[in-house]
């Protein structure tokens, strides 16, 4: 197994999770209403057997033992960036902290430098995340307080 796995990161892995054509990624974004858009990330839980050590680690809010995949999909749902390993327990949004995506799109380097200009405010390609993302100028997320009318 252990073997199997380690082939597939060394030489499948780069070649199916990959960001490809930014341009037509936006592109099919504008199209369903999402200008600007580079991917949609969430996270998910990969149920798991118990570890006999720092088992409660893993214990999700579910109540199962899980690992946690992160993945950033592009506007066709196909992963182009995925982070898998880190713990159950562990929150969606520290999972995304501490991945090498957060770090490329914080120093601009994941997507290409282009801006659109909405109202009087340009914005970045940004990426799609639930409310338990940080909103960023690059993450767009729900608003979650109350509108008045």
């Amino acid at each position: 197994v252990m073997q199997v796995a380690n082939a597939i990161v060394e030489l499948l892995l780069s070649k199916v999770v990959t960001l490809g054509n930014v341009q037509v990624i936006v592109d099919g974004f504008a199209a369903m209403g999402f200008p600007n858009c580079g991917g949609a990330i969430d996270g998910t839980h990969i149920p798991i057997l118990g570890l006999d050590h720092q088992g409660s680690q893993y214990i999700n809010r579910k109540g199962y033992f899980s690992m946690v995949l992160q993945a950033l999909v592009d506007h066709k749902g196909r992963f182009t960036n995925i982070n898998v390993g880190w713990p159950g327990k562990v929150h969606d949004a520290r999972v995304f902290r501490n991945s090498g995506l957060f770090r490329r799109l914080q120093e601009g380097i994941y997507f290409p430098d282009q801006k659109i200009t909405v109202g009087d405010v340009e914005m970045p390609i940004v990426i799609l995340g639930d409310p338990a993302y940080p909103l960023m100028p690059w993450l767009m997320k729900p608003y979650t307080g109350a509108l008045d009318s």
